[in-house]
């Protein structure tokens, strides 16, 4: 089995069944974290596990903190244009729609 080395109790789902990696821009690069630009609000995240090097102007998918992926330039709109369709779309019978409206509704929050 893989193991990062984390604690036992580190988060890595909050829904056993159902993980969503966020889009975000990356702002700026030192060391192993970055500051990422999460549809205007900027986080640090983690780049222990992303499966390639980044730089600022990358794209990389999150997963609680950590860039798990760098998003390839040629996939940079067609992933953005999913996540703007998956907020719109939807009831709240559909979890992926809505765990993406929460996500995006609480980064508004942070933003004011």
């Amino acid at each position: 089995m893989f193991s990062l080395g984390l604690p036992r109790w580190w988060p890595t789902c909050y829904d056993p069944g159902m993980c969503l990696g966020i889009p975000g821009k990356v702002v700026s690069v030192q060391g192993m974290e970055a500051t990422v630009d999460f549809f205007g609000v900027r986080r640090l995240v983690r780049l222990d596990v992303v499966d390639e090097p980044v730089a600022p102007g990358d794209y990389v998918l999150n997963h609680v903190g950590f860039a798990i992926r760098r998003i390839p330039d040629s996939e940079v709109a067609e992933t953005l244009k999913l996540f703007e369709e998956l907020a719109a779309a939807g009831d709240d019978e559909d979890l992926l729609a809505a765990d993406l409206r929460s996500e995006l509704a609480a980064t508004q929050e942070s933003k004011k």
